[in-house]
């Protein structure tokens, strides 16, 4: 499903379970999974690892067509920030990718100034010295 969320994917959500204390961690991944239950650990079928997840609440009602309840995921893959600080996502992050002190129930997780930064490329001095020649400076 998609990791686009809005509010009203979310509505029956009741808690957010941590299975990793996600306070040292500068992004999750979210994504909106169909499980058979609306309690308790869903299955997880990615690379990487599940750091937390969404319980719903007992008025939630399933999805007609599968019979399944609409859950958030929150994952890291192996290659994200954490894992590898100087990897893919040394700067920027994924588009799934929420600020975990963020989340709460029925709330979309926000991008912040730390899920979303990275360090800046060191510039070398010729190419600020071409820049400023380039604009007559």
């Amino acid at each position: 499903m998609s990791s686009l969320l809005t509010a009203v994917d979310l509505t029956h959500e009741d808690r957010v379970v941590w299975l990793e204390d996600p306070t040292g961690l500068d992004y999750v991944r979210q994504a909106l999974d169909k499980t058979p239950r609306r309690r308790g650990r869903p299955r997880y079928h990615r690379d990487g690892r599940m750091i937390g997840f969404t319980e719903l609440a007992g008025t939630a009602e399933a999805d007609p067509d599968s019979g399944l309840q609409k859950r958030r995921v929150f994952y890291l893959l192996p290659h994200d920030r954490d894992s590898e600080p100087d990897g893919l996502y040394r700067e920027g992050a994924p588009g799934e990718a929420v600020d975990p002190r963020t989340i709460a129930p029925r709330c979309v997780g926000s991008k912040t100034e730390r899920s979303q930064r990275g360090c800046p490329k060191p510039r070398s001095p010729d190419s600020s010295r071409r820049r400023d020649m380039t604009d007559g400076t």
